[in-house]
């Protein structure tokens, strides 16, 4: 009946596929270097307050943290992420197989502190080991969680004082920001990281990511390293263009907060039953606890979603995730369905 699976199981928002149309057979400088690239470039410098920054698009999330990790990193260099973080679960060691080591730490709500980088590090005291160098998280995390301001800052103090990188994946960054407990501004993100990523496939469009590199370190011959990669991609301007009009108006965050607030419908929901939540919701990906079999009832009916772990013999805790086009029907249907049962 409806998915709940992902948030790119839609094409693109209809803005973005006509902008694409509309272009038709204009012609564009390529690999990166056109003036829908540019133009989209500067929109995010402002909007985001890096006026010094370098801008560059991937298609996908994997590849744009592969890159700006080859960027930052020596070959004996490692990463610190989550033991939920994608670099660690969901990218078929990709880091690893550039060569660097992923250094994982487990975490309660998908978060690192201070005192968790710190644990890392005191691990790894002689040559004889990898050198952790870069502190990588998401925001959102994999679990749904959002980092606070204070929480953000920390880290960020944590990375300058023992001389880490701090880089920050934003696949769901939009929903982070649109989120009901969030205190971050974009501003914030710029200020407090090294690099980061406003994630486009999974909020709106067609694919794409926009790599912001704040520090100087990341910038050397970057574009060397996107086409080494086998990331730089011949018809450019089709990333500048989706990021034209996602920001455009601020459709970007527009369309985020109508995926967070169609989540939270359906978590108020799902605790009125008196389902429990492995993690707190924050934002557009949910994680109840449901007995087993009621979750089977549910795949029966047609509703598609991901089993994240079971809880016990009898329970497991389902992953739900809504996105900038969830109708509010299907969120209703969901919760009726839920209630039968």
């Amino acid at each position: 009946m409806y998915s709940f699976t992902n948030d790119y199981s839609e094409t693109a928002h209809p803005r973005i596929l006509q902008t694409l149309a509309d272009t038709g057979t204009t012609q564009f400088d390529g690999y990166g270097l056109d003036r829908c690239c540019e133009e989209a470039a500067d929109v995010i410098r402002t909007r985001f307050s890096a006026p010094a920054a370098e801008v560059h698009f991937a298609v996908g999330g994997t590849q744009a943290n592969a890159l700006v990790i080859t960027a930052l990193l020596r070959p004996y260099e490692a990463v610190i992420a989550p033991e939920t973080g994608h670099v660690s679960v969901h990218e078929t060691g990709a880091i690893e197989a550039g060569g660097h080591k992923v250094c994982t730490v487990p975490t309660p709500d998908g978060k690192l502190t201070p005192a968790l980088v710190e644990q890392v590090l005191n691990a790894h005291d002689s040559e004889h080991m990898v050198l952790p160098r870069l502190v990588y998280v998401s925001d959102t995390t994999e679990v749904g969680t959002v980092y606070t301001k204070a929480e953000l800052s920390a880290l960020s103090d944590c990375c300058r004082k023992h001389g880490l990188y701090l880089y920050l994946d934003g696949a769901r960054l939009g929903s982070a920001l649109t989120a009901r407990d969030n205190d971050l501004t974009p501003a914030d993100i710029s200020a407090l990281t090294d690099a980061f990523y406003i994630g486009g496939t999974k909020n709106g469009a067609l694919f794409g990511e926009a790599l912001v590199l704040v520090n100087d370190d990341a910038k050397s011959h970057f574009r060397w390293i996107i086409k080494q990669q086998g990331a730089m991609l011949a018809k450019g301007w089709l990333l500048g263009l989706q990021f034209q009009e996602l920001l455009r108006d601020d459709l970007y965050f527009e369309l985020a907060r109508h995926a967070n607030r169609t989540a939270e419908t359906l978590a108020e929901g799902i605790a009125a039953l008196g389902h429990p939540f492995a993690w707190t919701p924050q934002s557009n990906q949910l994680f109840p606890i449901l007995p087993r079999r009621t979750a089977e009832r549910l795949a029966s009916l047609g509703y598609a979603f991901r089993i994240d772990h079971a809880v016990d013999d009898e329970h497991v805790c389902i992953r739900l995730v809504t996105s900038w086009a969830t109708p509010g029907d299907a969120v209703r249907a969901f919760l009726e369905d839920l209630t039968q049962a």
